[in-house]
């Protein structure tokens, strides 16, 4: 295949666009080519295959030259302007060689209807030429921009979800060490657990944010969590928790289900009663808390607004159209209901 394209390929090039030309003028003017003295025929039929060899090896300089000084792109100005140097090239080459043949085989100036042949076929079998040739060169651009526009969205959303991950954790630090600080005053050795909880909790959040876990992870983050809330909580609290069994193996990203679980604990009010429960249904994973509020309140704070602010970005990047968020704001409750379709 390499000896075709480097040896027959351009010499069927040149004979290509020669009998096209010819059947064009001998159409129009009612010759038959083969009725002209041989060595007619021959001397253009040997010029148009030194032009079709002369014509490949420019053809693919200039797709070197194209190459080296600007990688090709997938733009309508590149190609534009890669063409219009080929098709001048062509244009030169042909002009040099044929239109000094003609004259000086028929001993005659060339007529307009020649010299039009001679520059519109050679001209659009270049352009046929080109997009074969440089088809490949742009379907690999096309393919490299597609990559490398994934890549670069890819690090924006990770850079993203770091800074919304960055955002959460001193919230999160600040009650907790809060938490162990007065604790220490009455119960040392409840606060040495707490600082075991705290630890194990804070390793957690170490991990990577985009990378799945199974949702049983999940639940013992969570439980180990509400242990701790339940340390600095009010003895009225009425905290009730239901996690189905069948929570095991599913996949999913980690650090979705605490923003909503922290919040109930921390605007918990009212008659204090907690509700937090999760469930597998279908391919999806259901996660409810609802948590009462005193009857007069101020209006959400903002904590609360960035809190779930994150959250909601957070879902957006990590579960595209897979995933539902319902936030109801009453007058003595607030409820979360999160739905994720999870990964077997």
């Amino acid at each position: 295949m390499k000896f075709f394209r480097k040896y027959i390929f351009p010499a069927l090039y040149g004979l290509l666009v020669y009998f096209t030309v010819r059947l064009l003028h001998d159409t129009d003017v009612r010759e038959r080519f083969w009725e002209r003295h041989f060595y007619i025929n021959a001397v253009e039929m040997t010029c148009s295959v030194i032009v079709g060899y002369i014509a490949i090896c420019l053809f693919k300089w200039l797709f070197r030259y194209f190459d080296r000084v600007r990688p090709a792109q997938l733009s309508y100005q590149g190609v534009v302007r890669e063409l219009f140097i080929l098709v001048a090239a062509n244009l030169v080459l042909v002009n040099m060689v044929f239109v000094p043949m003609d004259m000086a085989l028929h001993n005659d100036w060339i007529s307009g209807a020649d010299v039009a042949d001679i520059n519109m076929i050679p001209t659009l079998y270049a352009i046929v030429y080109y997009g074969i040739a440089r088809s490949s060169t742009y379907l690999k651009a096309y393919v490299d921009n597609k990559v490398q526009l994934e890549k670069i969205t890819n690090e924006h959303l990770e850079t993203e979800l770091k800074f919304l991950k960055a955002q959460y954790h001193p919230h999160f630090l600040f009650n907790a060490l809060n938490t162990i600080y007065f604790q220490m005053d009455e119960d040392i050795e409840g606060a040495k657990r707490s600082i075991e909880k705290f630890s194990e909790l804070l390793r957690y959040q170490l991990y990577d944010q985009q990378l799945q876990v199974p949702v049983m992870q999940e639940i013992e983050y969570l439980q180990s969590f509400i242990e701790l809330q339940k340390i600095r909580s009010t003895d009225k609290l009425k905290l009730k928790i239901d996690f189905d069994k069948r929570l095991n193996g599913q996949l999913v990203y980690p650090l979705l289900f605490l923003p909503l679980v922290e919040n109930a604990f921390k605007f918990v009010g009212g008659n204090y009663q907690l509700l937090i429960e999760a469930k597998v249904a279908d391919d999806h994973i259901e996660f409810r808390v609802e948590n009462s509020v005193p009857e007069r309140r101020q209006t959400e704070t903002k904590a609360r607004g960035i809190g779930l602010e994150n959250l909601k970005r957070r879902l957006n990047l990590l579960y595209p159209g897979r995933h539902a968020l319902k936030l109801e704001n009453g007058s003595d409750h607030f409820k979360a209901e999160l739905k994720l379709e999870y990964e077997r």
